[in-house]
């Protein structure tokens, strides 16, 4: 298949991403959600929305020109999938595809079912990726494997995979840097990149870097219009279950009922906790972020201030040539 096959394949499943009915939208939401509960419909949608922007021609056409597309060898690429947030592995199963590779794909038993229903879809619209798309209980005939895991299953991965080129993802999360001075349009904003997903992804920011004597009930006034979220089961349960802690170990924290905020210099912080560490000026801010650069994904600050950020609320709006941990996966792949 050649490259411009790809494209247009990949461009055609944009298209239908944008015109799914909305009957077609309610069966995939609530099949998604019968099988995730973390999978609301809100979370499902902007999910495929986000794709979405990925799969326009000029982006897809834009992007592989970066690379040497041409006379690829084809190779049986595996990719461990992560399942955290809804389609999280259909980046990765993009860059194989798109590179000319066959992906053997082991699905997340968290998300088993959306990644196969676009594999269709694609397929439906070009049906020479029959051959190229296969989903796999094991990895053991692979040239090459993409691993996405916790810290401890990227050992396993590491071990495992040895012998081949991989690419092996530990646990990341993102952090956000204030100076004090953010207006309440811009810590709403900075809201989204907290409470998206619920905090689940490795985009989501669970950290805040603030000046020393930070004006931190105003940053949670500023939150309310997020408080619905309280109303997800599951989350909530994890509310009840950190403020529990937090009370019994005399943890002082802030609190507006739906999201509580701690001290600490750790950088990941639980389901409905965002830590925070407070800095006395800029060197020192660079420091402290310097010491968790292995375990950032991404910073964001006001408008993009601080240098290599991204603005409040746009976290969650990666670009097709955003990678995981940095790494560049295409140029991975055309290593191969």
């Amino acid at each position: 298949m050649e490259l411009e096959d790809r494209i247009n394949a990949f461009t055609a499943l944009g298209d239908k991403i944008d015109q799914l009915t909305e009957s077609e939208k309610e069966i995939i939401v609530d099949r998604a959600g019968q099988l995730n509960a973390w999978f609301t419909p809100e979370s499902v949608m902007l999910s495929l929305t986000g794709i979405r922007q990925f799969l326009y021609k000029e982006v897809l056409t834009n992007w592989t020109s970066r690379y040497n597309l041409t006379n690829q060898k084809e190779k049986i690429v595996g990719v461990a999938m992560a399942g955290n947030i809804p389609l999280v592995g259909f980046h990765d199963l993009l860059c194989i595809l798109i590179a000319g590779h066959q992906v053997a794909a082991k699905k997340s038993s968290q998300d088993p079912y959306l990644i196969t229903l676009l594999c269709d879809w694609l397929i439906e619209l070009n049906p020479k990726f029959r051959s190229t798309v296969k989903f796999e209980e094991r990895l053991n005939h692979v040239d090459a494997v993409i691993a996405t895991g916790s810290d401890n299953s990227s050992r396993y991965f590491e071990y495992y995979f040895r012998k081949i080129p991989h690419i092996i993802r530990k646990n990341r999360s993102s952090c956000a840097v204030l100076m004090g001075e953010e207006d309440a349009a811009l810590l709403t904003e900075l809201g989204k990149d907290v409470f998206t997903y619920f905090g689940l992804g490795c985009r989501n920011v669970s950290k805040i870097y603030v000046p020393e004597d930070y004006n931190f009930p105003n940053l949670l006034d500023n939150w309310e219009v997020y408080q619905p979220i309280i109303h997800h089961h599951k989350y909530a349960n994890n509310y009840d279950y950190q403020k529990s802690i937090m009370l019994v170990n005399s943890t002082p924290f802030y609190d507006n009922g739906f999201v509580m905020l701690t001290a600490s210099e750790t950088l990941v912080s639980p389901i409905s906790v965002i830590f925070y560490e407070t800095y006395a000026d800029l060197p020192d801010l660079n420091n402290k972020l310097k010491n968790h650069t292995e375990k950032i994904q991404c910073i964001v600050s006001a408008n993009g201030w601080y240098e290599g950020s991204i603005p409040f609320g746009k976290a969650q709006q990666p670009e097709v040539t955003d990678y995981a941990d940095q790494v560049d996966t295409m140029s991975f792949l055309t290593s191969l």
